[in-house]
């Protein structure tokens, strides 16, 4: 292996040592075209039937897709069928074009042309490769002759154009293909004769499409022949400069947004990337980067699951969990220090009630895109202290004081060790119900009452109860303050004496006339350390001191 790379040579440069695109911005966002049944159609290994497709097309329009490339018609009677469905049953709105795909030659142009009558707005988009590779291996021709082709293809689209019989509107797509294995000044050369073929000019402009049929070379490379190819073309502006990245390098969106910035208007690719090889560029990836950086896509995706399963239903294929806004767990944090960021920013959000999202390692909201809060923050043994509580407090609606996280944190993360697995909502609440709630403990309040007394300058609160201990029962009576300071006086005077009172949070839980309060009280144990216990009842005072027994029994 050592040596064998040696075998591929590197990509070639262009000098362009003055490129504008590494200061631009982008700012809207492009035309989009989809070719999700057509380019990703022919990468599945069972394409799609009729009903599938249509399936498929209607949720395209419903995205808000005007530009969709429905097949390659002349390609097969499937494909031919397809294109004829779609026209003659009225699945086509009138404000989507499609578009059709077919090479620079005379038969099958012909027979694209029959198979688009009767439609109100087609792209004829003819190809033919242009590469060095393609010309040495495939095609045995010079540049000359590969343009001959291209030029002949464009005379006879002009021709059939100038003679259709109907309403049909129809634009002219060309692309090189294999853009950009092409020596740009062949690039430029080949589409500068199609278009004066094809009488190109601002009025009735040819979309020109530069297609990085396989993926060669890092982004920026791609940017570079995107603008050089731009800036050399003559009757620049009776051209649409269209890309088509495909992602054999795994950046076939970092390759879109840089041509962008070169001065690509249009882009094509298909909804979760799906495409040959390693794929086509992701618009919806694509489409979502723009969207957190406060520029509209044009595109709905506000229901990403439901397209997702759209997609999986059709193609036969399944989305990875971590693929990027859609994926299983792209919103789902079990590391302690993310689900601790996460937890303070939703905290945050709150407080501030502005209107910026503002969430650490969550760069979109997932309810922007339909997804649900319930899986952020996941509990594993990877898990931090704010993660348990982020759950305890969105799922169940416990607001754990920050001083009580470390010590729930540790519970969790011994029963996650325990387990060895993940824990659930339900299982993590189970951890804090047989540790704070369910506690069978040596101390329980049999009954009390409290009584408050007013003076002139200062009040007090009596407490008188009946304390059960293993099995028997002791009264106690306490005077403090409050119920809380009555209560912990009053067990001090049955040999409870070494706990210091220290925080105390309490919150309700549920809403309306039978809702309960929920007491957080923390005490140092005799041993020095701090032992948490939680209260539930209908009266605060209660809940309080109930607070205040649990963490005794704790402590025990």
């Amino acid at each position: 292996m050592k040596s064998v790379y040696k075998k591929y040579t590197p990509f070639p440069r262009i000098n362009l040592t003055d490129r504008k695109w590494p200061d631009r911005t982008i700012e809207k966002a492009p035309v989009w075209c989809s070719v999700d049944l057509r380019d990703g159609n022919q990468a599945l290994v069972d394409p799609m039937n009729l009903e599938e497709k249509l399936k498929y097309f209607k949720a395209l329009c419903d995205i808000g897709f005007k530009e969709i490339e429905v097949g390659f018609p002349s390609a097969s009677e499937t494909e031919y069928e397809i294109c004829r469905e779609l026209i003659e049953g009225g699945h086509i709105p009138d404000d989507v074009t499609i578009q059709v795909l077919v090479q620079a030659r005379e038969h099958l142009i012909r027979k694209t042309f029959d198979a688009i009558r009767g439609a109100k707005n087609v792209i004829i988009h003819f190809y033919n490769s242009t590469s060095t590779l393609q010309r040495k291996v495939v095609f045995k021709k010079d540049m000359q002759g590969i343009i001959q082709i291209a030029v002949e293809g464009a005379r006879l689209i002009k021709k059939l154009v100038g003679a259709y019989d109907g309403d049909t509107r129809i634009r002219i797509e060309y692309s090189p293909e294999s853009f950009t294995g092409t020596e740009m000044d062949n690039a430029v050369e080949i589409c500068t004769a199609v278009m004066r073929e094809l009488g190109a000019s601002p009025e009735n402009p040819i979309i020109l499409n530069l297609p990085s049929t396989v993926e060669l070379s890092t982004p920026n490379d791609y940017a570079d022949q995107v603008e050089y190819f731009i800036r050399n073309l003559p009757n620049r502006e009776g051209a649409i400069i269209s890309v088509h990245p495909h992602n054999d390098r795994g950046t076939g969106v970092a390759a879109a947004e840089l041509a962008l910035l070169a001065g690509a208007q249009r882009v094509e690719g298909t909804l979760f990337g799906n495409g040959e090889r390693t794929g086509n560029l992701d618009i919806v990836t694509m489409g979502l980067n723009m969207y957190t950086q406060g520029i509209d896509p044009c595109l709905d995706f506000s229901n990403l699951p439901a397209l997702r399963n759209m997609f999986e239903e059709c193609t036969k294929m399944q989305i990875h969990e971590r693929h990027p806004y859609v994926g299983d767990l792209v919103f789902t944090a079990f590391s302690g220090s993310h689900q601790d960021a996460i937890n303070k920013g939703v905290r945050y959000m709150k407080e501030a009630d502005g209107e910026l999202w503002e969430i650490p390692y969550l760069p979109i909201d997932p309810a922007d895109v339909g997804r649900q809060y319930e899986p952020i923050i996941r509990i594993n043994s990877q898990s931090g202290k704010g993660g348990a509580a982020f759950i305890m407090q969105n799922n169940f609606g416990y607001n754990l004081p920050k001083e009580m996280h470390p010590e729930f944190g540790a519970l969790v993360k011994a029963e996650c060790d325990k387990v060895g697995s993940e824990l659930s909502a339900e299982e993590l609440f189970n951890v804090f119900r047989r540790n704070y709630l369910d506690i069978d403990g040596k101390y329980r309040l049999i009954g009390h009452s409290i009584l408050e007394k007013s003076g002139t300058d200062s009040s007090e609160v009596h407490f008188h109860g009946t304390l059960g201990y293993n099995g028997s029962s002791m009264d106690i009576h306490g005077i403090g303050n409050g119920p809380i300071d009555a209560f912990f006086q009053a067990v001090k005077k049955v040999g409870l004496t070494d706990y210091d009172f220290l925080t105390y949070h309490e919150h309700a839980i549920s809403s309306g006339s039978d809702s309960k309060a929920i007491a957080y009280i923390a005490l140092k144990s005799p041993d020095g350390k701090t032992v948490f216990g939680v209260g539930i009842e209908n009266n605060i005072n209660m809940a309080s001191i109930q607070g205040v027994l649990c963490a005794i029994n704790r402590s025990l």
